[in-house]
């Protein structure tokens, strides 16, 4: 044990005794890793201890502006061109209060890293993507946010021209990774190409929103994964995915190898997928995600995000990763502990980080949340949490009930 000044996390279930962390690491986890005199405790009774949370697809840039849209139907044809009529009446400080709300709002959740896709576009230049860098900047080293450039579509032929050049001002504005929604292309293999290509040539992640429809017929994950296996350098992630669930099982599979192969990372969107997809097709509905199990089980790396947080595509949404995890394991049927590695050890994952953890040299980020359980927390999302990156406890959120009945309710 180090003489260093420590932050020692002491009762707390889920983990195998006192928690020792040290700078930025767990330097000790276990019945052997006491305090030292000058360390400060946190006595974590009632609570119990998780990796800290992981946001691997939001749109920060949108986000809390549900009430400016005009949107009535909620149907993804609706919600495009609202937001595009939008987002251009918008100011470079409102971009920036709304992302700093939702991040804070994630913060308080116990969610230590964020991948947000920020649109970029002739239209609007860079003005969101460097409001969000603003965000960025305030919260380094509490909260990692990295910011995807999405390129508008088309990206090919004459007609993408512009498009391109906006996505080369964003590589230069300082995006992180670069993105875009490929499958909306008049050539989607053409355009996975060229965003393969020119994050190649920039040194940068892929981050694709892929076939985001319900129809069987869209393939662009194919494509993407098929480049991707030439070997491309840099971590690949597919955002969405939906149309892979509605394949027959010998389809699912084999396109599940491939991603798999390819070490391609899928997000799911569990929330807005199912509030968009399909609204117009009644009795015969199919259910708007990825096929989820078949991925995990061909051993892809599959988190969950919360996309859209109360903007024109999703009136819903919390800023919240648990509430992501109860929303998959709903709809993907999946025990709530699978759920939980969505948006824990797989959101690092596909974040391109090393996971937080509960053992010695692991990175120290953890969110106490007062619950009996994992399932529990998943479940119940309670709000009673407590952040923890570092040594410094960084968000504390507590809520109290008083009940005037004649009644006991300790139960």
């Amino acid at each position: 044990m180090t003489t260093e000044k420590a932050l020692v996390l002491v009762n707390a279930s889920g983990a195998p005794g006192p928690v020792r962390i040290v700078g930025d690491q767990v330097e000790e986890a276990g019945p052997g890793a006491g305090a030292a005199p000058g360390d400060e405790v946190v006595d974590l009774t009632g609570y119990l201890l998780l990796p800290g949370l992981a946001e691997p697809h939001v749109h920060l840039d949108k986000a809390f502006t549900a009430d400016r849209s005009g949107v009535s139907d909620g149907d993804l044809g609706e919600a495009i061109p609202a937001w595009f009529a939008l987002r251009e009446t918008l100011t470079a400080a409102d971009f920036t209060a709304r992302a700093r709300r939702a991040v804070l709002a994630y913060l308080a959740s116990g969610t230590f890293a964020i991948r947000t896709h920020t649109d970029v576009s002739p239209a609007i230049g860079t003005t969101a993507l460097e409001a969000v860098r603003v965000v960025q900047a305030e919260l380094a080293g509490v909260v990692d946010i990295g910011i995807v450039a999405m390129a508008g579509s088309p990206l090919t032929g004459r007609a993408g021209r512009d498009n391109v050049a906006a996505l080369h001002n964003a590589i230069d504005a300082g995006a992180d990774v670069i993105g875009g929604a490929p499958w909306l292309d008049p050539d989607p293999r053409a355009a996975c190409e060229l965003l393969l290509g020119l994050a190649a040539d920039r040194g940068r992640p892929v981050d694709v929103h892929v076939d985001e429809t319900t129809d069987p017929a869209a393939r662009t994950l194919g494509d993407l994964t098929a480049l991707t296996l030439r070997g491309f350098p840099h971590p690949v992630t597919a955002s969405h995915a939906v149309s892979l669930g509605s394949r027959a099982a010998d389809g699912q599979r084999r396109t599940a190898a491939a991603v798999a192969e390819a070490g391609v990372s899928v997000v799911a969107a569990p929330q807005t997928n199912l509030w968009l997809q399909d609204r117009a097709a009644g009795a015969a509905a199919r259910r708007g995600l990825t096929a989820v199990a078949v991925l995990r089980e061909a051993g892809v790396t599959v988190a969950a995000g919360a996309d859209n947080i109360r903007d024109p595509f999703n009136p819903l949404g919390r800023p919240d990763p648990l509430e992501t995890a109860a929303l998959l394991a709903a709809a993907a049927q999946l025990p709530p502990e699978q759920a939980l590695i969505a948006v824990t050890d797989a959101a690092w994952t596909t974040l391109g980080r090393l996971a937080p953890a509960v053992r010695a040299g692991a990175p120290a980020a953890f969110v106490a949340v007062a619950a009996a359980s994992t399932a529990d927390a998943v479940a119940g999302a309670p709000p009673d949490r407590i952040a923890i990156r570092g040594t410094r406890v960084v968000a504390r959120t507590g809520v109290t009930r008083d009940y005037d009945l004649p009644i006991r309710t300790d139960h």
